[in-house]
This record gives C-alpha cells, sequence and structure tokens, in this order.
C-alpha cells in the first residue's frame, strides 16, 4: 500500500500494484476539461490530469462530488488528489476519492511548479544557440534576413512556446526542440536530394510553424487563441513571413515559394494544411515535419513509460499502441 501522506508523480503512481487498489495522493495540472453524455444523456466529466512524468484520465459522473468541483475548475488549475488505483479496459483510470484546489501561495513554492510543468528533455539554452546556427547556415542573404526578421519579432515567445495542444512536442521549450530537430534532419537528408535549394528548405523548416505562437497561449495550460480559432497557425506563420520577406525584399519568386512551403507543410489539406506541397522544397518540408512529429509521440511514450509498462495506451497520432521495451539482440 502506497504512503498517501506522500504525493506521487504520474509515472509513480502508473508503477503501483494493478490489483492492489492501492490509494494514493499525487499534486496535478487539469489538462483538459470536457464535459459528454453518457448513453443513458447524463452529463459526465473527462478529466486529464498531469504532472511533468505523464498524464492520465478521470471519469467524473453527475452523481460523484467531484463532478461539480471539476466543472467549477478551469483548465490549468492544479489540484491535490486522492484516489484509488484502477483500470478500465486496460487504461489507468483511478478512482477519485477527494480533490482539493491549490491556491496561489502553495504554487508559489518553486519545487512544486518545477514537478508540474513538463519541459524539452534538451537543454533549451543549447537549443536556442544551435537554433542561431541554422539561421546563420542560410547562405543567401535575403533569406536569411527575412527568418532573421521574423525572430527578430516573435523569439521570446518562441523559445518557450510548445510545438502542439497535445500531440507531439506538447511540452515547454517543444517548438524549438521540434524545429531544431528538423533542421538537423534537413542538413543530413538535403545533400540526397541536389533538387532541393538547401537554403530555401532550411528557411522553410525554421519558419514552418512560427504561427504557433499566436495560436496558442497560456502558461500552465495551453488553448488556442482567438486568432488561433479563426485563422490558424499555419496563416498566422504565412503572415509572419510575408511581412517580413517583403520588408527584407526578398524576390517575389522566393517569397512566393517560401509562403508556399509554410501553407503546405501540415501534408494534407485534413490535416490542415490550406494548400497541397507542389514544390520539391514543400514536399520535402512536410515530410520531415510529419517524420518528426512522428517520432517526438514515440520519445515521449518512452520517456513516461513506467518500468513493467510493456506497451502504452493507444496513441491518436501513431494510431497504434507503442511497444516499449528494447529491441533485443
Amino acid at each position: 500500500m502506497s504512503d498517501i501522506s506522500t504525493p506521487l508523480t504520474v509515472r509513480e503512481v502508473k508503477a503501483l500494484d494493478r490489483t492492489g487498489g492501492d490509494t494514493f495522493t499525487s499534486v496535478l495540472l487539469i489538462k483538459r476539461l470536457t464535459e459528454r453524455p453518457t448513453k443513458t444523456g447524463n452529463p459526465f466529466l473527462s478529466v486529464e490530469l498531469g504532472d511533468k512524468t505523464g498524464t492520465f484520465n478521470c471519469n467524473c459522473f453527475s452523481d460523484n462530488p467531484a463532478f461539480e468541483f471539476f466543472k467549477a475548475l478551469k483548465e490549468g488549475s492544479v489540484v491535490r488528489i486522492e484516489a484509488k488505483v484502477d483500470y478500465y479496459q486496460n487504461r489507468f483510470s483511478p478512482r477519485l476519492l477527494r480533490a482539493e484546489e491549490i491556491n496561489s501561495e502553495q504554487l508559489a513554492d518553486s519545487a512544486l511548479m518545477a514537478n508540474l510543468v513538463e519541459t524539452a528533455p534538451e537543454d533549451a539554452d543549447k537549443l536556442w544557440a544551435e537554433f542561431q546556427e541554422h539561421i546563420a547556415s542560410i547562405t543567401h542573404a535575403e533569406l536569411r534576413a527575412t527568418v532573421q526578421a521574423v525572430f527578430d519579432e516573435i523569439s521570446e515567445i518562441f523559445r518557450t512556446a510548445p510545438a502542439a495542444l497535445a500531440m507531439h512536442h506538447a511540452y515547454r521549450h517543444g517548438l524549438l526542440e521540434h524545429t531544431c530537430h528538423m533542421a538537423r534532419a534537413c542538413k543530413a537528408l538535403a545533400p540526397l536530394y541536389p533538387e532541393i535549394d538547401a537554403d530555401l528548405a532550411m528557411a522553410g523548416i525554421l519558419l514552418h510553424d512560427t504561427g504557433k505562437v499566436v495560436e496558442y497561449q497560456g502558461a500552465l495550460s495551453t488553448a488556442r487563441s482567438r486568432k488561433g480559432i479563426l485563422q490558424g497557425h499555419v496563416v498566422l506563420g504565412y503572415q509572419l513571413a510575408r511581412k517580413a520577406g517583403i520588408k527584407t525584399k526578398l524576390n517575389p519568386d522566393l517569397l512566393e515559394r517560401l509562403e508556399h512551403i509554410i501553407l503546405s507543410h501540415q501534408g494534407e489539406l485534413e490535416w490542415g494544411a490550406a494548400v497541397i506541397a507542389a514544390t520539391p522544397e514543400a514536399v520535402f518540408v512536410a515530410k520531415i515535419d510529419d517524420l518528426d512529429a512522428k517520432m517526438g509521440m514515440v520519445q515521449r511514450l518512452l520517456r513516461q513509460a513506467g518500468e513493467n509498462d510493456e506497451f502504452s495506451d493507444k496513441h491518436l497520432g501513431l494510431n497504434s499502441q507503442l511497444l516499449l521495451s528494447k529491441a533485443q539482440k
């Protein structure tokens, strides 16, 4: 039996005996709150709770006191819960016993905050220094100046922003990490494809997700802003690049090709692309983006895996469970 007086991380909780009915306490961030109807039409809340080590969902039905408690809170609130280990359809889904909100004075504890906020596993300062090198590697002067002009405007937000709400690199510094990973892939792969303009591809990679600094908002919990909902990061990033390209007098053909990379980088219209990639560089960037997004999902599932976990829960982005054990050689 776990000691309920000691708050456990999500990873520690998931390592508890699946069959023992252990009771535990945890201090967690409300990541998502979604109200849905049951088959009989009664409402219930799907509550996603998490810290830097992982997340899990709890369902609170309308006849449970926790329903009104969570309904009165907002995403980004911090709670202390007491719960009993339980699984539903082989998915960790603890049974809530008690819950209370953590106030701002308690949140002032830096150690508590550090346990709640997930960050990129790589050092953010080193990633930012690397990012500057990627900008400097662009040999075409006006393209380099265009990229620099965008980051002169957004660098402070870009350095800390997540790359997504949930799917991939969805944590502090995640956007910086994702973009650096793509830039590394670009440098490795561009020599294999001489049809690619390496400068244009690198510029497109560095700018492809810049609209997310406008699309997303929130410190502890990320949500879409008004502009994010009405326009989306693809269009917002296009606007940033166009404004910078006009300012730096980038020639119209290169600017149009750079804009096209941003508008098409999501790969498919149903994934959020404004258009389908129609230049060599746009195809190249869209495929690198998809590769790093998928591998980012894999890396996060592996980081958050418990010692005894063989498979992850099904991941929507991968459309599969992930085998978590290393290959035997």
